[in-house]
């Protein structure tokens, strides 16, 4: 075959790594992700972890899975359907199938494709890809085991040969995408750099699936991603979770003030503890307490001493701490809560990605008890977000819950690292020591009604806070019905006021458009891909994406009263739709509610928002220009 032939000029492709959980597909995704952001792709990732921590070997409920796009060209999702599959066993290539396009390249090791492998993974016959339907896929059908026994004959013993399957088709992969080998070298020698005999067989290991690939470079297509010059900087491939921790850095750097996170370990929000803790030599400190609450109370004891004080979470945790988020309400004293979400209820499906947890974030305490909330967007956003929520906090004095989830948290894309000084200042709205007389703790700034802070030890400022109701005026315990009136009224106007110091909300696509899309949080990327889509068929669609919930942008009304149709997008049973509704009288969306445990397909995302613009049209049309609005679970 031509060598012009066989080289496929891609602007982004899909790659799907995919075995059992200790097969290291999450290990060879990263090194080819890091590979492609190094050589100036764009990339976004997904790991998809399995729900059980040990399932079987060789079962469907122990697959494994890291799937990413790379491209010439921005990318904002790690893709729909895969253009090359690694499949390490049979269970891995039927979870996958429904990922796969007519064509696309799959590797499979024949040494783990055997009658026992495929009874495991439930086939009948030994043809799992007739019996799948997948009969067009271009296969490289490789004995990866037995090859990497062979490369490291006399070197390492099975168990280890067995552990670099991973690192084998890692090398097939870059002689695949034409990537060289030294980047990877590079990375390899950075993590085993203190495990030399496990470096070396993995070298060796690359090297053969490397050169595995040249020798049946006939018999499948190979790709070409073109790069494109980015802006000066230093870039590296940063997850969500560790966006997060770094944006809790960088805005107690801002602030002036030490950082401390009191937290317990919770799926997927482990690493923004585990990263933070990683960081003593910035003065941080970390408390893995003994439970939830714990956790976020030691929190709070923090924030009352003078500290930017976070506790993170998912949403189980989120529930046990909703007790002391209300403290925090009342003691009217900063805090940041970072809930991950996973699926639900209960344990659920702790692996898992959803957008379930906001209306227990909205609403999930007792008596009036508003906190501001916030929903990162991407991987690299839940670092701006993470600054602008200790930001808010800091200088409204209140906690603020920041809603990631498990598919922007675990997901990474390439991250170019920022100026501070490009970041807004961080001033904490500190008592005046001139202005002792006549201060009590819940003395305000009239202009947002924010309280004024003293931290303890500041002569002259000694006070008490606490869970009770105040008096407004003297700040002591007070029952009287009109003050009480008076507090709650007051807490909810200071996160109101709030609106007045956040960014408002952009509209992006065709802006005189009839319909507007809508959608929150991590979501963005598939809804963006899905917005241009529906636009290149010829159809007009407007998209506005939601950072700031309570309190909404103040320009939301005017946005959202200004197309005829909206269609609110979200990856649970319309809670985002349903706040909407409250704030905004008349808003009555078409919804699109789908809740799996996995990110949207933006094909499916296109052909739901083209089929409401149609209908819609359709109504225009003939006169029958309904209200009422739709929900699709499909």
């Amino acid at each position: 075959m031509d060598e012009k032939i066989r080289v496929k000029e891609m602007e982004s492709v899909v790659i799907r790594f995919s075995g059992d959980s200790g097969d290291g597909m999450q290990l060879a995704g990263t090194l080819f992700s890091n590979l492609s952001a190094e050589l100036g792709n764009e990339i976004i990732t997904f790991p998809d972890f399995p729900a059980e921590i040990r399932a079987p070997h060789g079962t469907l409920s122990g697959v494994s899975g890291f799937q990413m796009q790379a491209g010439a060209k921005k990318v904002y999702t790690p893709g729909d359907k895969a253009d090359v599959l690694i499949a390490m066993n049979p269970a891995a290539l039927k979870v996958n199938a429904q990922f796969l396009k007519p064509d696309t390249v799959t590797v499979i090791d024949t040494d783990a494709f055997q009658t026992e492998d495929l009874e495991k993974a439930a086939f009948k016959t030994n043809d799992p890809f007739k019996e799948l339907g997948l009969t067009s896929l271009q296969v490289v059908a490789a004995p990866i085991t037995q090859l990497c026994k062979e490369s490291l004959d006399g070197r390492a013993d099975n168990k280890q040969a067995l552990r670099s399957r991973n690192i084998f088709a890692l090398g097939l992969i870059c002689w695949l995408f034409n990537r060289p080998l030294h980047i990877v070298e590079k990375l390899l020698s950075e993590k085993f750099k203190k495990k030399p005999d496990i470096l070396q067989a993995n070298l060796l290991v690359l090297q053969a699936g490397f050169n595995y690939g040249h020798n049946i470079h006939a018999s499948v297509s190979t790709y070409r991603i073109e790069t494109v010059p980015h802006k000066k900087g230093f870039y590296t491939d940063l997850n969500g979770n560790k966006a997060t921790a770094y944006g809790l850095i960088a805005a107690s750097e801002k602030a002036g003030l030490p950082l401390f996170l009191g937290s317990y370990p919770i799926t997927p929000a482990t690493d923004i503890m585990q990263e933070l803790t990683a960081r003593k030599e910035l003065g941080i400190k970390v408390m893995q307490t003994e439970d939830e609450i714990a956790g976020i109370c030691t929190a709070i004891g923090a924030s009352f001493a003078g500290n930017l004080a976070a506790t993170s979470t998912s949403g189980p945790g989120l529930a046990l701490k909703s007790e002391a988020i209300g403290l925090a309400v009342m003691a009217e004293i900063p805090l940041v809560v970072i809930d991950v979400q996973r699926s639900g209820p209960s344990t659920g499906m702790p692996t898992k990605s959803e957008q379930t947890d906001l209306a227990q974030a909205l609403y999930g305490r007792n008596g009036e008890s508003p906190a501001v909330v916030m929903a990162a967007t991407s991987p690299t956003d839940c670092f701006d977000s993470a600054f602008w929520a200790s930001k808010i906090a800091l200088e409204h004095m209140t906690p603020v819950i920041l809603l990631t989830d498990g598919y922007i948290a675990n997901g990474s894309s390439a991250w170019r690292i920022p100026d501070l000084e490009e970041y807004p200042e961080i001033k904490p709205p500190y008592v005046n020591p001139e202005q002792r007389e006549g201060w009590t703790p819940y003395l305000r700034n009239p202009e947002n009604d924010v309280r004024y802070w003293a931290i303890p030890g500041t002569e002259n400022f000694m006070h008490r806070i606490g869970g009770l109701e105040k008096d407004s005026q003297t700040s002591a315990i007070s029952t009287d019905p009109d003050n009480h009136q008076k507090m709650v009224s007051l807490r909810r106007s200071k996160i109101d006021k709030i609106a007045g110091y956040i960014p408002e909300q952009e509209v992006l696509g065709d802006r005189e458009a009839d319909t507007l899309v809508v959608g929150w949080g991590g979501t963005f990327g598939h809804l963006y891909e899905a917005v241009e889509g529906v636009r290149k068929t010829g159809k007009k669609v407007a998209f506005t994406h939601f950072r700031f919930i309570d309190p909404l942008p103040k320009n939301t009304e005017a946005i959202l009263r200004k197309y005829k149709k909206a269609i609110v997008i979200e990856q649970n049973s319309g809670q985002f739709a349903g706040y909407l509704r409250s704030k905004i009288s008349g808003f009555n969306p078409y919804q699109f509610n789908r809740i799996k445990g996995q990110p949207f397909i933006v094909a499916r995302l296109v052909e739901e928002i083209i089929r409401i613009v149609t209908s819609y049209e359709l109504q225009v049309t003939s006169g029958r220009n309904s209200h009422s609005f739709v929900t699709h679970n499909s």
